[in-house]
Formats: C-alpha cells, sequence, structure tokens
C-alpha cells in the first residue's frame, strides 16, 4: 500500500479578514500617536503645576537659580561674568524642562495601557464609520454614473424623470463622518 501527500489543505482562517479598504486613512497607530501627544501634554502642564506646587514656599526662579550657579561654577570656572550669567539662565531653563519634560514622561508611560486600548476603540470606530463614507461615496459615483448614461439616450419624460432622482440623489448626499470635522 501506498500513501501519497496531501494535495490540497484545509484551513480554518476566517473568511472575512481585515484587509486595507480602499484608501482608508483611519490607523492603529495614528489614533495612538495622538492619544500619546495629547498624554504628554497634558504631562507638560501637571509637570509644570507640580514644579510650582513643590516649590511653594519658596521662589521657584531662586531656588532653581542657585542650583544653575552651581552648575555654572563647578563646570566654567574661568568664564566672564557675562558669559556665567548667559550659562546659569541657561541651566536654570534647562533644569526646568527637564523637571517639567521627565514628569510629563512619566506621565506618558503611565498613561500607556489606557493609550493602547483607546487607540484601538477609537481605530475601530473611526475605521467603521470611514468604510461605511468611502463605500457610500463609491456607491454615489456609480449611481451618478449610471444617471449620466441613461441621460445620453433619454427623451424629455425620461430625462425630466432623471432630473428628479438627481435631486432627491443630493438631497440625501453621503454625509462626512463627524470625527473628520
Amino acid at each position: 500500500m501506498r500513501i501519497s501527500a496531501i494535495n490540497h489543505s484545509c484551513s480554518f482562517t476566517q473568511q472575512k479578514q481585515t484587509s486595507k479598504n480602499d484608501n482608508n486613512p483611519i490607523s492603529k497607530t495614528g489614533e495612538k500617536a495622538k492619544l500619546t501627544k495629547a498624554a504628554f501634554v497634558a504631562g507638560l502642564g501637571l509637570g509644570a503645576k507640580l514644579l510650582f506646587e513643590v516649590l511653594d514656599g519658596e521662589f521657584v526662579v531662586d531656588t532653581l537659580g542657585d542650583q544653575a550657579e552651581k552648575i555654572v561654577n563647578k563646570q566654567h570656572k574661568n568664564a566672564t561674568k557675562n558669559k556665567k550669567l548667559l550659562l546659569a539662565l541657561g541651566a536654570w531653563a534647562g533644569l526646568v524642562m527637564a523637571f517639567i519634560g521627565g514628569f510629563a514622561m512619566l506621565y506618558t508611560i503611565f498613561k500607556a495601557p489606557n493609550i493602547n486600548y483607546n487607540g484601538n476603540v477609537n481605530a475601530l470606530k473611526k475605521g467603521k464609520d470611514m468604510d461605511v463614507y468611502i463605500k457610500g461615496n463609491k456607491v454615489e459615483k456609480e449611481l451618478y454614473t449610471q444617471m449620466n448614461e441613461k441621460a445620453q439616450n433619454a427623451n424629455k419624460e425620461e430625462k425630466a424623470k432623471l432630473k428628479e432622482q438627481y435631486m432627491q440623489m443630493k438631497t440625501a448626499k453621503n454625509q462626512i463622518p463627524d470625527f473628520v470635522k
């Protein structure tokens, strides 16, 4: 008895896989990027507020100014007075931005699971809405094409009826999804 190889395979994959629809601009990475940017900006705001709350009893400029002068004096011992002043101003701004930026990064990392989930959900919702809009536009375009072809060889009565249908199509035009506006 001889056993031969199987020539065909049976796959139990899902019949309707998500494929790239015709020019659908909605993507998961784009939605996640928007949410990440929003979380980072919110973190910047919270970091600035926290910096001023932490140093509530003391004046922020003085406290950070003293630290900036220590950094400049340690790094640039032989610099002139004006150069030290400019370097201290830059060091002060660097300290402020480092604190605020670091807090914004921590806040964004803390929000990462939420961003991932909401990005997927938003992409799914918006993707479905955009798919409906794109398919509606295709159908509308096809109907206009068919009406145009009929109008080429139509008599007056048929043209009047086509004009009425055209006006109905214009009033029932495919609406743009809310999130695009």
